[in-house]
């Protein structure tokens, strides 16, 4: 089971991802904070020109000067309410446009560094929790950008009230600035606190992910077994935690709006009686009261920044969690190449641990080009974690792997993958039709060469039958796990090269269609090199050597008629 280990947190990691997803949209971004301020300059602007307009009715005397200085600041309100409505729209329009954008950087620059690092990500992390960080937690850091921004008009609206009311009188400013420490001092718990409990929510949330995958991906073992409810306790297990979670966040939320709003207005309210003592003063006009009550209003507005500080602070929590799967380093890779022709594979002194636990422990293996070694042994022996060695989809602790005398290191990504190929026990059909899927890799993947290698691989016969035969889509053929395996067995032999590796790729196919296979893998790859991981008596009688692997060490090494000899490589077998 694959899990996901804390490492220890660099605080600016998440910084930096959304801080680079933020670059990426950096037009956007300005736009966005641009039409942001700019409606914050309307609605700031708003207050004054009524406030001038109701001056212009009550002292103009119905004079006609005064008529037409209303009309001006009545025009001007209209004007101002006018511009704050399409500045409004523009803002939703590139708000989430601007969202989707950087949520789909995220997702493709994550999704490529997992591929860059190969199958070690899914050592590390269940593959529900990493589908969990590309789907949730990269929609969540995505709209920080745009949150950013938007909270930096909504930070100038507050800021250019106060300014606004010293600017009708200084005393309107001084009430308001002796209240405002307290909802710094709320925001700034809120942030605090819900950090943590974001962080524990969308952990959970990852984790019960990830349960859910390995629980789907054994439904027809769970059923057979009949334990679904035992199974369903164990997905939603910590389902009571993430509820805890939750409604904390939702708690601490609630609980800083409320607090907010219960000392904005008595803000609003001390502004309001002080701007009255001043207009009977005569220190400001009637229109000056009016503007400085909602300046008050605009003022305490910054109570409403929970709300975009709560979805900042799910951003960040979403982007460590990214920032975790890309810190683990991508696989390295070197510019040697192999000489013309070859197939020599050869483990010399291997050693490779899982989980604190030694797999393979000084193994020394050669396979001979052009020639098919099975390696058998016990469920645990370390039979697959020696395929992937062997085709570098994993590297070991100690010891080295080497193709035609070059270490597996020091070749190139390309030089690698195009020599050597693999069929799995499960293989994944990607691709948009079967005949995609048996292309996929292949250096000249033409319709002859697809359908030779389905014919070799027993997988020509149920393609032909469907309606729309080699273009039937993946996703709507109907296939058996054996015909699910012979797809990728196709592949294999479609793809060419010079070691051909096959991890338990015929478990699921009959005696006869295994025997018709096996039969094709020697006359099909005449000059490649095969390893094949076997289970089964008649696969291993059928290569040319065979490698006893027992407890993650090499026992012996022989034909299977001379190990068949010994009754403990018998039992290998059930026999």
């Amino acid at each position: 089971m694959a899990t996901t280990t804390p490492r220890p947190h660099q605080p600016t990691h998440d910084a930096h991802l959304l801080g680079a997803a933020a670059r990426h949209s950096a037009l956007r971004c300005v736009i966005l904070a641009l039409c942001a301020l700019a409606s914050a300059g309307a609605g700031l602007l708003l207050p004054l020109a009524i406030g001038r307009a109701l001056d212009a009715v009550l002292t103009g005397h119905l004079t006609g000067a005064a008529d037409a200085d209303a009309t001006r600041w009545i025009a001007a309100c209209a004007a101002l309410i006018t511009a704050s409505a399409v500045l409004d729209a523009l803002d939703g329009v590139l708000t989430g446009t601007t969202n989707a954008r950087t949520t789909a950087w995220l997702r493709g620059r994550v999704t490529g560094h997992v591929l860059a690092v190969g199958p070690r990500t899914t050592a590390r992390f269940a593959h529900g929790d990493l589908v969990a960080r590309l789907i949730d937690n990269a929609a969540h850091a995505g709209i920080a950008p745009a949150t950013f921004a938007a909270l930096l008009a909504a930070l100038v609206t507050p800021v250019g009230a106060v300014v606004a009311l010293a600017l009708i009188d200084g005393w309107l400013a001084a009430v308001f600035l002796v209240g405002a420490p307290v909802l710094f001092l709320l925001l700034r718990t809120f942030v605090r606190v819900s950090s943590d409990c974001v962080a524990r929510y969308q952990r959970v949330q990852g984790n019960i992910a990830g349960r859910l995958s390995e629980a789907i991906g054994g439904a027809r073992t769970v059923a057979a077994a009949h334990t679904q409810d035992k199974e369903a306790a164990r997905v939603l297990g910590e389902l009571p935690e993430l509820g805890r979670q939750g409604r904390r966040m939702w708690r601490l939320q609630g609980r800083s709006q409320a607090q907010a709003v219960a000392v904005a207005p008595l803000l609003q309210i001390a502004v309001a009686a002080v701007a009255g003592l001043l207009l009977l003063r005569h220190r400001i006009s009637v229109g000056d009261l009016l503007a400085a009550s909602r300046y008050a209003v605009l003022a305490t507005g910054i109570g409403m920044l929970v709300g975009q500080l709560g979805g900042l602070v799910r951003a960040r929590a979403a982007a460590r969690r990214l920032e975790e799967v890309l810190t683990e380093p991508p696989t390295s890779y070197g510019e040697a190449e192999l000489p013309p022709e070859g197939g020599l594979l050869e483990l010399r002194g291997v050693m490779a641990s899982r989980g604190g636990r030694t797999v393979l422990d000084g193994v020394d293996l050669t396979v001979p080009a052009g020639t098919t070694l099975a390696v058998v042994g016990r469920s645990g022996a370390g039979k697959s974690l020696l395929a992937a060695l062997a085709g570098r989809l994993a590297d070991p602790d100690e010891g080295e792997v080497r193709l035609d005398g070059v270490p597996l290191r020091s070749l190139g990504r390309q030089e690698l993958r195009r020599e050597v190929g693999y069929a799995f026990e499960r293989p994944a059909l990607l691709g948009t039709t079967l005949e995609d899927t048996i292309g996929l890799g292949a250096p000249r993947p033409t319709p002859g060469r697809i359908r030779e290698a389905a014919r070799a691989a027993r997988a020509d016969t149920f393609i032909t039958r469907l309606p729309d035969g080699y273009a039937t889509p993946c996703g709507q053929a109907p296939l058996s796990g054996g015909e699910s395996q012979r797809l990728g067995l196709a592949r294999a032999f479609a793809r060419g090269g010079r070691l051909l590796i096959l991890d338990d790729a015929m478990s699921s196919l009959d005696t006869v269609t295994e025997h018709h296979i096996a039969d094709a893998l020697l006359h099909h790859t005449p000059h490649r090199s095969r390893l094949i991981i076997a289970h089964r008596a008649a696969t291993a009688a059928r290569a040319d050597a065979v490698a006893w692997l027992h407890e993650g060490r090499i026992r012996a090494v022989g034909t299977h008629e001379e190990l068949w000899e010994r009754p403990e490589y018998r039992e290998v077998f059930g026999a």
